[in-house]
């Protein structure tokens, strides 16, 4: 569980810096219509954007570690911590001191992961079938189309929709690669779930870009961590048997609601941060 919970801290800065990267670049291309796909074709030519590509593929080569090792949930919400090294990350080099109330959402973040670590038992050994897991490419148009309807609103709180909608994504891209059979290239290229991982991904990525374009840097991803963390834990828990210790279920649920909720409260900083 260490070497599992070491990935999921180390991919949590990885994306945390990409997150700012990526705001940076989203922020130089003019805004889109609606859900633009070429958007990613023209995010392509900015540094900052390869550069968060690059720090994203490490951060999920780490994250795909923690997910095989650890409970969906605690994974999940170790590698959410990323919205606390925006925070961090975004006023040391913007060189906007945080003020109280994000410090003490920075603790609550880690306090919250404290709390879940300590709750944590075994990995479910749940199994799924071929077609159980051929349902994850039928999530993938869900929150699609979902992400499209988001796409027609306007403002912070359009922004927030897209944000969740993209935490959905990548909450897909998190249960296929628990559900993956193994790892091998055979498995990759006839498994439904490795396809699923692949779009869940794409949307994911596309959606959180347009959310980056109409709000706070985290405005839109304090609503992606919500969405990347609850579906994926209330998944693991009652589909594929990941478990706590005895009697500490409630500390395991203040836990998460402490660390969602802390990572929600940095959107205050958006104004000061990246506007």
């Amino acid at each position: 569980m260490l070497l599992g919970l070491l990935a999921a801290v180390a991919a949590a800065v990885a994306f945390g810096v990409a997150a700012l990267l990526q705001a940076v670049a989203a922020r130089e291309e003019p805004a889109s219509v609606g859900i633009e796909p070429r958007l990613l074709l023209r995010l392509v030519r900015r540094p900052a954007f390869v550069a968060a590509v690059g720090l994203n593929l490490v951060g999920f080569a780490l994250h795909l570690v923690a997910l095989r090792a650890l409970p969906l949930f605690l994974a999940q919400t170790v590698v959410s911590a990323s919205v606390a090294v925006t925070a961090l990350a975004g006023a040391r080099l913007l060189r906007v001191p945080l003020g109280r109330p994000e410090l003490l959402a920075v603790l609550g973040v880690c306090a919250g992961l404290a709390l879940l670590s300590a709750t944590a038992d075994d990995v479910g050994k749940g199994a799924t079938s071929a077609p159980g897991r051929a349902l994850l490419l039928l999530a993938v148009v869900v929150v699609l189309a979902a992400g499209v309807v988001a796409g027609r609103l306007e403002g912070a709180a359009g922004a927030s929709v897209l944000g969740l909608a993209a935490g959905l994504g990548f909450a897909v891209v998190a249960v296929s690669a628990r559900v993956l059979p193994d790892l091998a290239v055979a498995t990759l290229l006839t498994d439904p779930a490795a396809y699923a991982l692949a779009a869940g991904g794409a949307v994911g990525f596309l959606l959180y870009s347009v959310a980056l374009q109409r709000a706070g840097i985290l405005t839109a991803t304090s609503a992606t961590v919500v969405g990347q963390t609850v579906a994926p834990a209330l998944v693991g828990l009652l589909l594929l048997g990941d478990s706590v210790r005895e009697g500490t279920a409630p500390l395991g649920v203040l836990g998460l609601l402490l660390a969602v909720a802390s990572s929600a409260a940095l959107a205050r900083r958006d104004p000061a941060v990246l506007r």
